[in-house]
């Protein structure tokens, strides 16, 4: 196996260009908000994205220079969306554009939208109503990329220090997968730290066989992997044996068993780590956050929230990943970096959209919130 860059190689930032770069799908999002799609008459517009929602983490609420690979037809929505991360913060200069001059060259397409941006339309979903997001995303120019469509090698020469991809990209086209492949074997090879979360959706690819499939042969390049229970069997094959509503201490302790059996068979990785999230119904939950140092056989795990009112249970995942990584960035320990991690998971989760776009110092409070145990004041 090649050597993979750990956490504790990760580059100084006076050395790179960008301290983190996203690779994956990046979305509009038209959200229903009180009442079901079907039934919505108007819509809150956002952007978002699997992957693309860890670069908005980093440069928005961590104020990190981070920037996203992405591909996205030059229409009126491609540009909505660009607009929505250049105000995260995000540096879009490395978006591969669509024409639509359907001028026969690689990148074009016409004006009837036979290449078109994803869209999906998401509602939150409220008491026993389940949430639900319904995409259209089968034509989108992002399945179009391929092996070689991106100069990976002169990207990773400028310096980056964090690169992170993630299991919807890699599932939504014959060929995505290869082109993350290509990205996290080079990513080592210049001595970028590499990410990934397995975030396994059955609308994506509902063939177990093949994402298992490609996610380990991606496996073998990461040092961070991130994935709940379900996410290391649907996407990787490991079962933990665990109740389907078992309590935070029953989960951990069983994901505690399964986590060092991936380690045990990806030598490569030095860090992993999810979120928990305990579903009463589609506004309250119980949530907690661990992460697990290979190297040292030391699991950190945060506070447990229990019992949390939310708003959208979109990107509670991806803010997990930003805000380790972030805090691991900034040079801070893994007991801190969970911390950050489960932090920010729990603040997307209060406010609509797939990111937080908050201020780091939001997060800072939440933190000592839940260390404390404290409750909720008014500012005044």
């Amino acid at each position: 196996m090649d050597k993979i860059v750990s956490f504790e190689q990760i580059k100084q930032a006076s050395q790179c260009r960008y301290d983190g770069v996203s690779l994956g799908e990046v979305m509009l999002r038209l959200d229903p908000m009180d009442v079901p799609t079907a039934r919505a008459m108007t819509f809150r517009v956002s952007q978002g994205g699997g992957e693309t929602n860890v670069a908005c983490g980093l440069a928005y609420t961590f104020g990190l220079r981070a920037a996203i690979v992405t591909a996205l037809v030059d229409d009126e929505v491609g540009r909505n969306i660009r607009n929505q991360l250049r105000t995260a913060g995000v540096d879009v200069s490395r978006i591969i554009w669509f024409n639509t001059k359907n001028d026969g060259s690689k990148f074009s397409t016409d004006q009837k939208g036979t290449l078109c941006n994803g869209i999906n339309f998401t509602y939150n979903g409220s008491g026993v109503i389940p949430s639900n997001t319904c995409y259209y995303r089968g034509n989108t120019a992002i399945r179009r990329l391929g092996p070689g469509d991106i100069d990976w090698a002169g990207l990773f020469a400028e310096g980056v220090r964090v690169f992170n991809t993630g299991g919807i990209f890699t599932l939504i086209s014959p060929t995505t997968w290869e082109v993350a492949l290509e990205a996290v074997q080079v990513a080592n090879e210049q001595g970028t730290f590499v990410a990934a979360d397995l975030n396994y959706r059955s609308k994506v690819e509902p063939d177990k066989a093949r994402a298992r499939d490609i996610n380990q042969k991606i496996a073998q390049y990461l040092g961070f992997l991130v994935g709940n229970d379900s996410d290391l069997g649907d996407a990787l094959g490991y079962e933990t044996k665990v109740a389907k509503n078992a309590p935070f201490s029953d989960w951990l302790h069983a994901y505690q068993e399964t986590v060092r059996k991936v380690a045990g068979d990806f030598p490569n990785l030095s860090l992993i780590g999810t979120q928990w999230r305990g579903a009463h119904n589609a506004d309250l939950i119980s949530w907690g956050a661990v992460l697990y140092d290979v190297k040292a056989d030391a699991f950190h795990v945060a506070p447990l929230r229990e019992n949390v009112p939310i708003r959208d249970r979109t990107g509670g995942g991806d803010s997990f990943t930003s805000g380790v990584l972030a805090a691991i960035l900034k040079g801070k320990d893994l007991a801190t970096a969970v911390q950050w991690g489960a932090a920010h998971g729990i603040l997307v989760q209060e406010m609509p959209g797939d990111v937080t776009l908050i201020e780091e110092d939001r997060l800072w409070a939440e933190v000592k919130r839940a260390a404390s145990g404290g409750g909720v004041k008014a500012t005044r």
